[in-house]
């Protein structure tokens, strides 16, 4: 269980260093252009960073094993952005698209219980 949650946990802080930082490099006009539901650019680069500090807490605490109670902590918090994903995609419309989120948040979760209850990080 302590090996499927450190993939887990690298994989979904890859992912969320990625997505955090397309939300900087990618310009703002070309991330809302196909929005069915307009989000202020500002609201997206806020977004980035908590991206970028959640994907940053879902390893680095655990890994330095200094303060490793942040990685749940972090886990929650990315999965509380993934159900505003998830809403945001319903709401314009697209229900299949929303499964991604969904999934991601789901995952989020289960690390957030592993690490917390399963198997913490001494």
């Amino acid at each position: 269980m302590n090996i499927l949650l450190w993939i887990l946990q690298f994989l979904l802080g890859a992912l969320f260093i990625f997505a955090g930082v397309m939300k900087f490099v990618v310009p703002i006009q070309e991330m809302t252009k196909g929005m069915k539901v307009p989000i202020p650019g500002s609201f997206l680069l806020f977004i980035g960073a908590v991206e970028i500090l959640g994907g940053l807490g879902l390893v680095l605490p655990s890994l330095l094993k200094i303060k490793p109670g942040l990685t749940p902590l972090a886990a929650i918090g990315l999965a509380i952005i993934m159900i505003g994903a998830v809403v945001v995609t319903v709401a314009g419309g697209d229900v299949a698209p929303a499964l991604i989120p969904l999934v991601i948040g789901l995952l989020c979760i289960f690390i957030a219980y592993g690490r917390w209850r399963m198997k913490p990080v001494g």
